[in-house]
């Protein structure tokens, strides 16, 4: 596995790392969930998942892992897995979020899986819970979406809290999302309260049909970010389930690389020279074996040319993503 440091954090990482957004709670809106779930949901079904992947994960080399206070039981499934294992906290890198609150109670249907709230005091609360669950193991500590519209980067009251933890040894980071991910980290780069800045990483989705993150994730790394990809599969969709025809230049691409769809997506996202990590979101082992496939792929010029103009507008993306039901 690719070994190469955060940016500026300094912070050990590989060119894979495992988000557990979808192994910490029963319902997620990724296509085909319930093929790879099943009716097999339960709290103590779920930690088991999510322990056998992340073995999986770390015997081929993952050393940094993704999870948030959203994420129902992540961060404790986390947590009891590196104490069953026996591991030091520095075995493998974890960053973790603030900023939404999981409200789904482990029910599938719930008027609300999640409530964003980017105000002060939930930063202080859930730091206080991360911590709580994952002590010296967190790493990174990140805004979970941060957007313009929540105000959290014009918030001289967070940001002043953000520089505190950083000086703490924490390095803080945030994660952006929806139709535009681009204005967010530009405002983000210039963030800060006294003339500091307290961002030293950004998360931002970025895949084929999503790509229009790229200038700027370019500029964050020129800046000694360290620039972390989600969502490369688009929620699923470029892992081989759906029969959208726009999807065809990748299936190509796959053929001709005797590769499957999901490595294909993921190789393209690590082909961009800025990426530090792209996270699979792999719920299943064989998932995650697939997805490793993309290590051993080389996508030529032409075809990540072909693949570009695969790109769709953001609003349309986010659109169609909101559309994706929990399951």
């Amino acid at each position: 596995m690719i070994r190469r440091t955060l940016g500026v954090t300094c912070l050990p990482v590989t060119a894979l790392g495992l988000g557990l957004a979808a192994l910490g709670r029963p319902a997620y809106i990724t296509l085909g969930r319930e093929t790879d779930l099943g009716t097999h949901r339960s709290v103590v079904a779920m930690e088991r998942r999510c322990h056998e992947v992340l073995d999986a994960a770390y015997a081929a080399g993952i050393r940094y892992v993704d999870a948030a206070r959203s994420y129902g039981h992540a961060e404790r499934f986390l947590a009891s897995w590196f104490d069953a294992r026996g591991l030091s906290p520095d075995a493998v890198t974890v960053g973790s979020k603030w900023g939404y609150r999981y409200t789904g109670h482990w029910r599938m249907d719930p008027a609300a899986h999640e409530v964003k709230d980017h105000s002060v005091d939930a930063l202080r609360r859930q730091l206080r819970e991360s911590l709580g669950i994952l002590g010296e193991r967190m790493d990174l500590y990140q805004i979970h979406s941060a957007t313009l519209e929540s105000g959290v980067l014009e918030d001289r009251v967070v940001l002043a809290e953000l520089v505190s933890l950083a000086g703490r040894g924490i390095a803080v980071g945030l994660t952006v999302s929806g139709p535009r991910q681009t204005e967010t980290i530009a405002r983000a780069l210039d963030a800060g309260v006294d003339g500091v800045n307290p961002f030293r990483s950004v998360q931002a989705t970025w895949n084929v049909l999503e790509p229009s993150t790229g200038p700027a994730l370019a500029e964050a790394h020129g800046q000694g970010w360290g620039v972390i990809v989600k969502e490369a599969l688009a929620n699923g969709r470029l892992a081989g389930r759906d029969p959208d025809p726009r999807l065809d230049p990748l299936r190509r691409a796959a053929a001709e690389t005797e590769a499957p769809m999901d490595a294909a997506a993921i190789a393209a996202a690590l082909a961009n020279p800025w990426v530090d990590v792209v996270l699979t979101g792999a719920v299943t082992v064989q998932q995650l074996r697939s997805n490793l496939r993309a290590l051993d792929v080389t996508l030529g010029p032409g075809a990540l040319q072909t693949l570009g103009a695969m790109a769709t507008p953001p609003a349309r993306y986010w659109s169609e993503r909101a559309s994706l039901l929990w399951a």
